[in-house]
């Protein structure tokens, strides 16, 4: 009996909690330009401490929280290939591999294996959502938007494009020259 007793008392002590804590939901919401007299500057809301740093995600992150870097990359395609693949081989190589085919050394070392970017599934995807996935991590990958700026990232997902297509070129797509490279009839 003393138990049931001790369990209905629990249980009304807990609900009381909840509603004790209504304060919590139910707080004043005063608009960020409104005048407040409790603080000595008068405005209600408060600066950011001076060693804040700013955390944004998503696409858009970069234009709008000024992480942006202004690395410039130089506007011929081989050299934003070239630099595609300097950064891919720092940032992205050590598990998605050289290749692309998810066999990096870090996945040889038992990390989860990526999946490789020569799938169908991977080669339809847009380039907004690969550059999502730099910047906001998917799966077991970690964000990279803070490391990454956004014309690295641009560049990387040329580069990848670049070894998608070299994975999956229609021989039928090249021209003479290079259709008889592959033949091995040119000299």
């Amino acid at each position: 009996m003393y138990k049931h007793l001790a369990i209905l008392l629990a249980g009304l002590a807990l609900s009381a909690c909840e509603r004790d804590m209504r304060d919590m939901y139910d707080q004043a919401k005063p608009h960020p330009d409104a005048a407040a007299p409790r603080f000595s500057d008068g405005r209600d809301p408060r600066p950011a401490p001076a060693d804040t740093v700013t955390h944004a995600r998503g696409v858009l992150a970069a234009s709008a929280s000024g992480r942006s870097d202004d690395t410039v990359i130089p506007a011929t395609a081989r050299a934003r290939l070239d630099r595609g693949r300097e950064r891919y081989d720092i940032y992205c190589a050590p598990c998605h591999s050289p290749t692309g085919d998810g066999d990096g050394m870090v996945v040889r070392r038992g990390f989860p294996r990526p999946a490789s970017f020569h799938t169908d599934a991977q080669r339809a995807l847009t380039d907004a959502h690969i550059d999502n996935a730099i910047v906001d991590g998917v799966g077991a990958m970690r964000p990279m938007g803070s490391r990454v700026g956004t014309d690295d990232r641009a560049a990387i997902i040329a580069y990848i494009r670049a070894l998608q297509r070299s994975q999956h070129a229609d021989v039928q797509t090249l021209d003479p020259a290079s259709r008889a490279l592959l033949d091995g009839t040119s000299r």
